[in-house]
């Protein structure tokens, strides 16, 4: 498995990153999948966030910034 590009702007241009830590990102794998970088908040929104939502042992809920999300939509394709 490889990154090979980030949907949306740069951390940096999103002014979105400290330059110290770590800073969140969307990233396109080789295989066509997404990878997101973000903060771990499992555990303080459980493994049940929702009635209808699930996080698996093997998954991690990560909170990432509006500007994140918005910046990628042009990226994400329709389907």
């Amino acid at each position: 498995m490889k990154a090979i590009g980030r949907l949306g702007t740069t951390p940096s241009e999103r002014g979105d990153t400290t330059s110290v830590s770590g800073s969140p990102d969307i990233l396109a794998l080789d295989d066509g999948s997404f990878a997101v970088i973000g903060v771990d908040i499992t555990d303080r929104l459980g493994r049940h966030p929702l009635p209808d939502a699930r996080c698996a042992p093997n998954e991690r809920i990560v909170q990432i910034t509006r500007a994140t999300l918005v910046h990628a939509k042009k990226d994400i394709p329709d389907e």
